[in-house]
């Protein structure tokens, strides 16, 4: 006799039904607000009732089930970037903005005394230095923006801000340290060379660049600053689909964590 209990598979199969049927609710809403999506089961579809109005709402649900293909698997991505972006920020708000600052200059600081122990040129400490007062400036103000209330706010400021926490250090580190210029700014070519042959490409923005910029010293800086700006828009774009496909209805730890398919 055949188990009552759903397999695992199939408890997949409905979670990945439940999520779409609520982002294509998501997409209706865009253009008739009427839709319920107040839960993922159960969607009370409205539909027009003149013939124009039920025209429109089928060409547009036709649109948007295509693209849902493609969204879907970003969805999922962004609810892995919004677990552990979720850890993180636990921490970081429970120690404030001052405490998660004098965390990060007491790290850095220690940095420091080791390098001086060491006996690493008065150069490199500069270096560390500079980075440090770096990194902890763009963590505080991505904690800051964190804070604001409002989805854009995060999306547009905090998330490029962290990224900004991440990049800049190893960048400014390079200008004041031969060894690490050695490894960053040759990787740097080769990103922006990719950017520029792949991305920059329309409207010959690429060459305009070129032409107007070297990449040498400060350039650096300037290079990673514009990188961390839309790799941080994709992170907050990947959680705004995260947070619409799975709403954070329940506790952190129990709903960040889940995967399609997870009881």
């Amino acid at each position: 006799m055949a188990s009552a209990t759903p397999s695992r598979f199939q408890r997949l199969i409905k979670a990945i039904h439940r999520d779409l049927v609520l982002l294509h609710t998501r997409w209706m809403g865009l253009l008739f607000p009427q839709q319920d999506v107040s839960d993922g089961f159960g969607l009370k579809r409205w539909v027009p009732t003149s013939t124009s109005g039920w025209v429109i709402y089928q060409l547009w649900s036709v649109i948007g089930t295509p693209a849902l293909f493609v969204i879907y698997p970003l969805a999922l991505l962004g609810l892995i970037v919004r677990y552990y972006a979720w850890r993180i920020g636990r921490i970081a708000f429970d120690l404030g903005v001052i405490g998660a600052a004098l965390v990060s200059a007491a790290g850095w600081g220690i940095l420091l005394a080791v390098a001086y122990l060491y006996g690493i040129p008065f150069e490199g400490i500069v270096s560390v230095a500079i980075a440090s007062v770096v990194a902890i400036s763009s963590a505080v103000f991505a904690m800051g923006f964190a804070r604001v209330d409002g989805r854009w706010t995060t999306v547009l400021l905090s998330y490029p801000f962290a990224v900004t926490a991440l990049f800049l250090p190893p960048v400014v580190t390079a200008l004041y340290s031969q060894t690490i210029a050695e490894v960053v700014f040759p990787m740097s070519i080769r990103v922006a060379n990719w950017i520029l042959g792949n991305i920059l490409t329309v409207g010959d923005i690429n060459a305009i660049l070129v032409e107007q910029f070297d990449l040498v010293g400060i350039a650096y800086i300037g290079m990673w600053v514009a990188i961390s700006v839309p790799i941080g828009w994709l992170l907050g774009f990947l959680v705004t689909l995260a947070d619409l496909t799975r709403p954070r209805t329940e506790a952190p730890e129990k709903s960040e964590s889940r995967i399609p398919g997870q009881d």
